[in-house]
């Protein structure tokens, strides 16, 4: 069973992305910020990571470059979510080293997509 990571600061943002995902038979973590992401990732590397843009602490551009930056989770796979979805948005976030950019809403269907494919490589 693959593990997402769902990096969130609102709680029913999170819960909403978490349950879809849980319903498509992924494992779930959850993350409530940047920093606190980081940290969950040092104890146990992720499949995949959700990621919102706008969040307290440290934002999902940032979130995206260390990780990327990293040789440990330069591998794995970042889809950015976020209410920013101007196309400079999506350009910014793909130059961050993202893999996937959703912009909300969305639906559940491309998120589950989206997941499922980068997962399969």
């Amino acid at each position: 069973m693959s593990k997402v990571l769902v990096v969130e600061d609102s709680v029913a943002q999170q819960q909403m992305i978490s349950d879809i995902l849980k319903n498509s038979g992924l494992k779930v973590t959850v993350a409530n910020n940047g920093v606190e992401a980081l940290e969950k990732i040092q104890h146990a590397t992720p499949d995949i990571v959700v990621l919102d843009i706008v969040m307290p602490q440290m934002n999902g551009y940032e979130v995206c470059r260390r990780l990327k930056a990293d040789p440990k989770t330069e591998r794995v796979p970042v889809v950015m979510c976020s209410s920013k979805g101007e196309e400079f948005d999506r350009y910014w976030g793909m130059k961050q080293g993202a893999d996937a950019y959703i912009a909300k809403p969305f639906q559940p269907t491309e998120l589950i997509g989206t997941v499922k494919q980068l997962l399969r490589g």
